[in-house]
């Protein structure tokens, strides 16, 4: 009984979380300038959110990175939940 407990919540941890990043320019920012949590209702059907990096960094040339990220925390909401509200991270990092 306790190995099954053990390996349904090492399987609940390892899934849901996901990560997508897209680097823009070439530079080295290591901290965002701007992270926001988007807010999705019934698993984000027909919803969408939108950030204006440009807007954010001055100018799109100074965009470095932007990522969108769906962590344990959403997943676990989400879950609690079951789909009606399920929250999204995304992150812009902007050039010095």
């Amino acid at each position: 009984m306790k190995k099954m407990v053990l390996t349904a919540a090492v399987a609940m941890m390892m899934a849901g979380c996901a990560q997508q990043g897209f680097t823009v320019h070439s530079g080295n920012a290591v901290k965002p300038t701007k992270e926001v949590t988007h807010h999705f209702f019934i698993s984000g059907l027909g919803q969408s959110k939108t950030i204006d990096a440009a807007a954010v960094c001055n100018g799109a040339d100074k965009v470095v990175r932007v990522e969108a990220q769906h962590t344990f925390l959403n997943g676990l909401l989400g879950a609690v939940t079951f789909g009606v509200y399920t929250p999204r991270e995304a992150r812009v990092y902007c050039a010095g």
